[in-house]
């Protein structure tokens, strides 16, 4: 049966998000949908309608969500109706070569994220006549959604579902930047630029990881203060030139081992400040994306060569979604993972422009809207 939700779209760039009324299908074979609690105002979104990410017009925003299970279709077998769910912004089949080989943040079933088209080539959002995709295959920013089955990780019914809803891109994004895409070791010099949804995770692991060192360079100082007072930094500056001289000067000229790129852009500057930081063997794992039109990485070879440095992308954080989201969820259960502190604000899915705008000022580490039923 078709339903009615309401959902923030984007008809194109430059023109914030549009409230409206979409008809939901039903799901189809290995599809669910999902009763969407809360949603994750994550940057990702806003390069929608900044125009920096290329999607399919018009989109329903919003990969970062948290729901119950309203119905599933035909050959579902992970979850069920009534079930509490992290909707992964990335699927995970375990059964692709991806998959099987450990690499879910590459499952091959995430390939139409900027279409939202399912599979067999169809839609399950409409406006009259015109088919609508959801963000990454989910499209948060609605009451209701229909993700595939292999996007949805069940979760304890006790777990609130705005900190639930972070799980599924921010949290493993920036905590298995450091964990797993860099690597970080037991006293390590760690530079992470950008303190916000992802780079304050990226802290966290870091700091969980063993860093004797964890330097954030971010221009806001609310978050700077936040990284160092709440996340675990152990210093923070507001540019890489002040992160740069501290670096040098507290490991004796050595430079850092790693260099986590998590800001809400990244561009050329930053890269490169953020490879000379590093010294010999160093790493810089590049996280977030830039504009849609410039080229981020332009590095001298020999920066390279002499200090065998490495420059690196990450998807999800190299995380696997089916065993880190529970895996982080275990961790905030214990008090060793701090979720609650991300939110600086809760919004009303009519707020949704308020909100980046919120994001754009400075004023938040992690906005979520919280769906009304």
């Amino acid at each position: 049966m078709t339903i009615t939700t309401r959902a923030a779209i984007a008809r194109g760039p430059h023109i914030g998000w549009e409230l409206v009324e979409l008809q939901l299908d039903e799901p189809g074979p290995h599809e669910v949908r999902v009763q969407l609690q809360a949603s994750g105002l994550c940057h990702s979104d806003d390069h929608i309608t900044s125009g920096d990410a290329r999607v399919r017009f018009p989109m329903v925003g919003g990969h970062e969500g948290a729901g119950i299970v309203e119905s599933v279709g035909p050959d579902v077998r992970r979850v069920q109706p009534g079930d509490h769910i992290v909707c992964s912004y990335i699927p995970a089949c375990g059964a692709c070569r991806p998959c099987s080989t450990g690499h879910q943040n590459m499952c091959v079933k995430g390939l139409n994220a900027g279409t939202g088209m399912f599979l067999d080539g169809t839609f399950r959002f409409h406006l009259g006549e015109e088919d609508l995709g959801g963000f990454c295959s989910l499209g948060t920013f609605s009451q209701y959604a229909v993700v595939s089955e292999w996007a949805c990780v069940p979760i304890a019914d006790d777990i609130p579902f705005d900190v639930a809803s972070l799980v599924g891109c921010g949290v493993p994004t920036g905590w298995g930047s450091a964990v797993y895409a860099a690597g970080v070791r037991a006293g390590d010099t760690v530079v992470i630029f950008g303190a916000g949804g992802v780079g304050s995770n990226a802290v966290q692991g870091a700091r969980y990881a063993g860093a004797k060192n964890v330097v954030v360079v971010d221009p806001v100082e609310f978050k700077r203060e936040t990284a160092t007072t709440v996340f675990g930094a152990t210093h923070a500056f507001a540019t890489a030139k002040e992160a740069h001289d501290f670096v040098i000067e507290t490991t004796w000229g050595q430079g850092a081992e790693h260099a986590i790129l998590t800001p809400g852009v990244v561009t050329e500057e930053m890269v490169n400040a953020a490879v000379q930081m590093t010294g010999k063997g160093g790493k810089t794992t590049i996280t977030a994306v830039g504009h849609a039109d410039e080229r981020a990485v332009h590095v001298h070879a020999g920066l390279l060569i002499s200090y065998m440095r490495q420059v690196r992308g990450a998807l999800f954080g190299d995380s696997n979604p089916l065993y880190d989201i529970p895996r982080l969820l275990r961790l905030y259960r214990d008090g060793d993972l701090k979720l609650d502190e991300l939110i600086s604000r809760r919004y009303a899915l009519e707020q949704v422009n308020d909100a980046y705008q919120d994001l754009a000022d400075g004023k938040n580490i992690r906005g979520v809207i919280v769906h009304e039923h």
